[in-house]
């Protein structure tokens, strides 16, 4: 069954979403890292972008914050690009945890295995497996440059956050160390860290976050720059392990109320992938106990539910292109 939706469908809920949820209150800034409690927490925006490249946005979209665990999604695209798949499989995993994303007796728990890229000791893992192994310089430009082709813009680090999460990361260098001592890190561990760190740290707006989610929807064409970032096969590696992990120990109650496989992080941001069809992105600050940003979280459900969006919906959904409405 084909249904279809105009743009001007679109532009009104993130509008609608935008109005209902600015004012909301609920959760805190991620008080653990300095630099990120003392962010504005009255900050939000909501972005689409659609396969032309186009975006419809509302709020501080153009606002810079730090990407922080989004930055999973694409270190985990790269080395899945470098590997392959069944290789990743073997050295990392694409198992949910079902606990916080920087637990350490989840390691333990999984027969010493770093379960997934997308919680801390995966990724981890996963920027350790960046080619080439040993030269953290070449990893580092290779991390940084296929972020930016997946957003179609050159991130800059936030070097005040990058310090800040330098300075209280202890619960990462136990998870680094502890999967050295199982043989399930794949370079030094404090260079790892510190990779990993480096790329959570990047600074990102709204808008830029929905051309990478626009850019996985697409099957690794870049809406904007229309260049192949990645193999198309890798799209349902991809949002598989968003959608099985990526509001962590909260992936299944989101699952089941938004069909949106989608990856947060603590810094206030949400992506969003509905293959095919569209990337959304939202970002405010405070956050709940899981990690999840309460307004961004609200916002796509709302989006979602309006429009009749999920993966498991059954339907094709058509965007109709006669409207052409930017906000």
């Amino acid at each position: 069954m084909e249904r279809r939706i105009t743009k001007e469908e679109l532009h009104a809920a993130v509008q609608e979403a935008y109005e209902l949820y600015r004012k909301e209150k609920s959760g805190k800034n991620a008080d653990y890292i300095p630099y990120l409690a003392n962010i504005d927490s009255n900050l939000f925006a909501i972005a689409i972008c659609l396969p032309g490249g186009e975006i419809i946005e509302a709020g501080d979209s153009s606002y810079r914050f730090g990407i922080e665990s989004i930055s999973k999604v694409a270190t985990a695209l790269l080395v899945l690009k470098e590997y392959g798949a069944n290789t990743i499989m073997d050295m990392i995993g694409a198992d949910a945890t079902g606990m916080p994303f920087n637990s350490i007796m989840a390691i333990l728990l999984e027969n010493d295995h770093p379960s997934t890229p997308l919680v801390n000791a995966g990724a981890i893992a996963a920027v350790s497996m960046v080619r080439p192994v040993g030269e953290a310089q070449r990893k580092w430009d290779s991390i940084r440059h296929n972020i930016n082709e997946l957003c179609a813009s050159n991130l800059p680090l936030i070097d005040e956050l990058y310090k800040s999460e330098s300075v209280t990361n202890h619960n990462n260098r136990a998870i680094s160390w502890l999967l050295k001592s199982y043989n399930r890190i794949y370079d030094e561990p404090d260079l790892s860290l510190d990779l990993y760190t480096r790329q959570c740290s990047l600074g990102v707006t709204t808008s830029e976050l929905a051309v990478l989610a626009g850019t996985i929807a697409g099957g690794g064409i870049n809406p904007v720059t229309k260049r192949e970032v990645f193999p198309a096969y890798l799209t349902s590696k991809i949002v598989s392990m968003m959608a099985s992990v990526g509001f962590y120990e909260h992936s299944g109650n989101w699952m089941f109320s938004t069909g949106v496989p989608a990856k947060t992080g603590v810094g206030g941001g949400i992506i969003g992938v509905l293959p095919g069809l569209l990337g959304i992105a939202a970002f405010s600050p405070p956050i709940d106990a899981a990690g999840n940003s309460v307004r961004a979280q609200k916002a796509i459900t709302h989006i979602a539910k309006k429009l009749g969006l999920g993966i498991y919906n059954g339907e094709t959904i058509v965007i109709e292109e006669h409207a052409n409405v930017l906000c």
